[in-house]
């Protein structure tokens, strides 16, 4: 008994006195985190542990959009480019010629770095007016990084992007032992997910503490009403900028761990409006204001696009019988099934499914 009640007070204070809820909610993210732990062994498949490393970075992607968002109630449009500048830091250094973890860790730096100074100049200079233009200024700074990424083809490789070498042990074809582990080779490519993971897991954590901390409780309140917190003597800018340095930090890192996954940077695979969309889509799905929603949406739309084609697919000649019930079924028609999926989930669950679960416990 005296074990469980440790147990369970550590694992409150590892997620920062803030547990999902109760029930069914923490049933999923529970199993969740356990297929993210087995994933090379559940999923050995390539393709499928790509997707689940893809999971595991948008986690800390959508989770980084959330603090601005959901917690501190700022619209952005520019969250992909901080995410490209932490892709690009690592990929320039290792597409020049640098090698090994000095060049992974200092390119990481220098994306870090450029992410949080844009962040504080663009947070200083335009948090101060009215919400719908700040979205529209942030949107307008991230059309011209992304030009900047496309044009500057010495440096960034252009519309072609970069390609480069990781560090030999996250390469695939490193082998960390000579025999398979329960049936699957611990290979560099499981070792490169296993790192996504643990990173990711260790944001998140972080990004937990920062909500539930003071400081996170006056984005909240900000957010509700940011005139009566100025009129308590907060400086409101000041939070709001911090705010955006801190989701911008997280997203720069979570972009370093795309380029070591992906081995290649690209404008359309960091920088580009579809992945802001979809940024929106999985915050909206999942609950803003709970960070949890991001794994819950992270989870649903990136299945989504790897999958539900596969699914359409199946269902389609299952019924090819029915002509029109097999068109409706085409897999070129997956855009159209998530779409009805988020405008079902929107009328639903309006306060997302992480939020709706929350109320229900």
């Amino acid at each position: 008994m005296t074990r469980s009640l440790r147990l369970g007070a550590s694992v409150k204070w590892l997620l920062s006195e803030d547990p999902p809820g109760r029930g069914l909610l923490n049933a999923m993210l529970l199993l969740v985190l356990l297929a993210l732990f087995l994933a090379p062994f559940l999923f050995p498949s390539t393709k499928a542990l790509g997707v689940a490393s893809r999971v595991c970075i948008f986690v800390i992607l959508v989770a980084s959009y959330d603090l601005m968002l959901g917690y501190t109630g700022i619209v952005s449009f520019a969250h992909m480019m901080v995410f490209g500048f932490g892709a690009y830091g690592v990929g320039i250094l290792l597409a020049k010629g640098w090698v090994g973890w000095g060049a992974v860790l200092l390119g990481t730096a220098a994306g870090v770095t450029v992410a949080a100074a844009v962040a504080v100049v663009i947070g200083a200079l335009s948090l101060r007016v009215r919400a719908i233009f700040f979205s529209m200024i942030t949107l307008a700074v991230a059309s011209f990084a992304e030009i900047v990424a496309e044009q500057w083809r010495g440096l960034t490789g252009g519309e072609d992007g970069l390609t480069f070498s990781i560090p030999t042990i996250l390469m695939p074809g490193f082998r960390l032992f000579d025999d398979p582990l329960l049936g699957v080779n611990i290979n560099g490519t499981v070792l490169t997910y296993y790192l996504t993971l643990l990173v990711s897991l260790l944001l998140f954590l972080v990004m937990l503490r920062i909500v539930n901390s003071p400081f996170g409780r006056v984005l909240q309140a900000i957010r509700e009403n940011e005139f009566r917190v100025e009129a308590m003597g907060y400086q409101v800018v000041a939070y709001r900028t911090i705010a955006c340095v801190m989701s911008a930090v997280m997203a720069a890192i979570a972009g370093a761990l795309m380029a070591l996954v992906l081995r290649y940077v690209g404008p359309d695979a960091t920088m580009s409006f579809s992945l802001m969309v979809d940024v929106l889509l999985m915050v909206v799905i999942g609950g803003m204001g709970t960070l949890y929603g991001a794994v819950i949406g992270s989870i649903v739309v990136v299945l989504a696009e790897y999958y539900l084609q596969n699914v359409l697919g199946a269902i389609s000649s299952a019924v090819s019988g029915v002509p029109l019930i097999a068109a409706l079924f085409q897999p070129d028609r997956w855009l159209l099934w998530l779409g009805l999926l988020f405008v079902l989930i929107v009328t639903f669950f309006p306060q997302g499914i992480v939020g709706r679960l929350r109320q229900r416990s």
